[in-house]
């Protein structure tokens, strides 16, 4: 096993799922490189801990990460095309699938508002990091809810200055896919850091659940000011979200004891809900398993039982690889995360067939038959049925064999874990994930108990 200590990226959106933090504070490329050539140690064990930053346009792990060009004066622009292009995602950009959610659905709205001024790469890539291990908490709630995803960025000189540098990167969404997406488009640029314009853009602008009963939260990280907006005081906008029933939690990429977290923490105090900051001299554990390349090989071969349908349903159908392909450049246990969260509830593709025939968003009979496969065109609706029924069958094992290794990676990481005395209890990701829990509690919402790891069910490397 191996622990390299190494000076690489991560910092703040740890939110609900990370062992460890990440650095916020800007380092410059070429210190970057000396860092993780000259200064890495390697030592026997078979974790992972990274500190520090590196450029956002550098590869991680051979996987070029996508570059966002363009600018556009619109702060929406959750759909449009023309706006960004990224050179790792399909060539026609999905569009984000905005479904209309009911009173008494069920339904969990997160807003993630990140800083991409020019010192938050290492905020970005956390990001990128913990948006499946959020995925994967929440799909422990009972009864399964819906989860819709929105993503801001501000402080960005590439926004328009009009919107106070605020853009609406995508609206609240159900298409997990396209988060992840949007979140590896991502490059950072200037800036000037308006926290009170991008919150109330993220209250005012995004289509919130209207059902008393949703859990809305809002997540707001940053390195700088808080008090900046001359048009916007952040006081002003949190109280506006919590009158919206918008819980907005902020993270502060800083020193919990310096001059600038007292008005962090007033951010996410006026809005009933949990402030953390970054310490930036914690690293992230990463712990390889030997389940990680299973599990990677199964959320492939998942991936043919999708049946895109409908105007976007080809990009949406490529973008899922590409996802796959983006989380596996990070490391083992982002592609791992992506896995369990494909396998799980929360995970429903309306631009699939499967899925949405199982949930009865549509008939069988009025299928466009022009935006499917020249081989499916021509099959009867009886035999697309049972064409539809097969490749939902053949999901079912995968997902059932996704399961088994996934309890068997769990047991294999609790042991590991113990080993390294690894003690998690002031680990941004525990916070959060304790913060999310205790504002879902206040909702009624219930998290599912899992079952402890025991010796009699321990998993050796050679069982998989």
């Amino acid at each position: 096993m191996k622990i390299n200590q190494t000076k690489t990226l991560f910092s703040a959106l740890s939110l609900a799922i990370l062992p460890g933090l990440w650095s916020c504070q800007s380092q410059s490329e070429e210190t970057a490189q000396e860092a993780s050539s000259g200064a890495a140690q390697t030592v026997e064990s078979s974790v992972l801990v990274q500190t520090g930053q590196v450029g956002g346009s550098q590869e991680i792990a051979g996987a070029p990460l996508a570059q966002q060009t363009g600018n556009s004066p619109n702060r929406f622009a959750g759909g449009d095309p023309t706006n960004v292009e990224v050179t790792v995602l399909p060539t026609t950009e999905p569009i984000p699938t905005v479904l209309p959610v009911a009173v008494g659905s069920n339904v969990i709205d997160l807003a993630i508002c990140l800083d991409t001024s020019g010192s938050m790469d290492g905020l970005i890539d956390s990001a990128k990091q913990t948006l499946w291990s959020i995925v994967n908490d929440l799909a422990l709630v009972e009864p399964a809810p819906t989860l819709r995803v929105a993503l801001l960025t501000f402080g960005n000189d590439r926004h328009s200055e009009e919107n106070g540098w605020v853009l609406v990167d995508s609206p609240l969404t159900t298409d997990l896919d396209i988060i992840s997406q949007k979140l590896f488009a991502l490059t950072t640029d200037g800036g000037t850091e308006y926290v009170g314009r991008v919150v109330d853009a993220a209250t005012t602008d995004l289509d919130w659940s209207p059902d008393p009963g949703a859990l809305k939260l809002l997540v707001v990280a940053g390195n700088e000011s808080a008090d900046q907006d001359p048009t916007i005081l952040f006081r002003d906008a949190s109280k506006k979200a919590i009158t919206a029933g918008i819980m907005v939690n902020s993270i502060y990429c800083g020193n919990p004891m310096d001059e600038l977290a007292p008005a962090w923490r007033e951010v996410s105090l006026l809005a009933d809900g949990h402030f953390s900051s970054i310490d930036q001299n914690n690293g992230m554990i990463v712990i390889d398993t030997p389940f990680d390349e299973e599990l990677s090989a199964l959320t492939a071969s998942v991936n043919t039982t999708y049946i895109p349908w409908g105007q976007g349903g080809q990009a949406a159908w490529t973008n899922q690889t590409a996802q796959d392909d983006n989380n596996r450049g990070l490391n083992n246990d982002a592609m791992a995360q992506r896995a369990l969260a494909k396998n799980s509830k929360l995970y429903s593709c309306s631009w699939d067939l499967v899925d949405a025939c199982k949930a009865d968003q549509v008939k069988i009979e009025d299928v466009d038959r022009k935006f499917l496969s020249e081989e499916l065109q021509k099959m009867t609706d009886s035999e697309l049925e049972a064409y539809i029924k097969g490749k939902a069958d053949e999901r079912a094992q995968i997902q059932a064999n996704v399961a088994k290794i996934a309890a068997k990676r769990e047991v294999w990481l609790t042991e590991e874990r113990m080993k390294l005395k690894v003690d998690d209890s002031n680990a941004l990701d525990r916070v959060m994930r304790d913060a999310i829990r205790a504002q879902a509690a206040t909702k009624g919402i219930q998290f599912k108990k899992t079952a402890p790891a025991t010796t009699e069910a321990s998993i050796k490397p050679d069982d998989c």
